[in-house]
């Protein structure tokens, strides 16, 4: 008979503990860890864009040594952010002006006299605005309470806006060159990024992947030729910094 106390005993000590059916489970820290959770927000700052030209020539003379001119552009972009555990996806939209520049010393003319020391430059001015979508992967490395620190990456579609976009040379020996950009591009975007609370600071440099020139045209003279024809790839990439907030 003790024995069946002691059963019937510790049976209604387990009924006792084991929870109701439908009552709500308390999750573990590993389950909170990898909770689903989503928010949106906003961001601006500056850009610094610089040009790459290669196989750059003028007439079929290779241009070796070009001089990047950096300027400061700026931009705004809004974001949706799928966190789940330290992890989050962010698609974003954003839209770009983008300034920059290069400059380099024009072949010589031949029919100059040789052992001249005369030298001219001439400069490639762009400001190029444009949508640009990316979607980047990141890792909070750190999160604590308020703090954040993460680093991210991802693709990015760029689409240039060609009406309001503008290519300008100086000092060449034609006046109506026009450089050709193509409408879409694709970069890669690499960053890394502060957070305290709904402020967070964001640094990222993005890598053109693409040749975003079609080409440079101008209309000769019969008696020009092809002599001034400017020919090159170029590829554009953009150090930004900026302050957001999430909502």
């Amino acid at each position: 008979m003790r024995i069946c106390h002691l059963l019937i005993s510790f049976g209604m000590l387990l009924f006792a503990s084991a929870p109701l059916a439908g009552q709500p489970q308390s999750s573990t820290p590993k389950e909170q860890d990898m909770a689903i959770s989503t928010n949106f927000g906003a961001k601006a700052g500056f850009t610094a864009a610089l040009s790459l030209l290669n196989d750059f020539s003028i007439g079929g003379v290779p241009i070796e040594q070009v001089q990047n001119d950096y300027k400061v552009g700026y931009f705004a972009s809004i974001f949706m952010r799928i966190n789940f555990g330290r992890h989050f996806l962010q698609p974003e939209v954003s839209y770009n002006v983008n300034q920059c520049g290069v400059n380099f010393n024009k072949p010589q003319d031949q029919d100059m006299v040789i052992g001249s020391q005369t030298s001219s430059t001439a400069y490639i001015e762009s400001k190029i605005h444009s949508i640009d979508i990316p979607v980047i992967y990141g890792y909070n490395f750190i999160k604590t309470g308020p703090y954040a620190m993460s680093v991210f990456g991802g693709p990015k579609i760029r689409y240039i806006w060609r009406h309001k976009s503008k290519v300008t040379f100086r000092n060449f020996d034609v006046e109506d060159l026009h450089e050709s950009l193509r409408p879409l591009n694709v970069s890669f975007t690499l960053g890394v990024a502060v957070a305290i609370s709904r402020i967070f600071f964001d640094f990222r440099y993005d890598i053109g992947l693409l040749n975003m020139s079609e080409g440079v045209t101008y209309t000769p003279t019969p008696e020009e030729t092809d002599e001034y024809a400017v020919s090159y790839r170029r590829r554009d990439n953009v150090l930004s910094f900026s302050l957001g907030i999430f909502f």
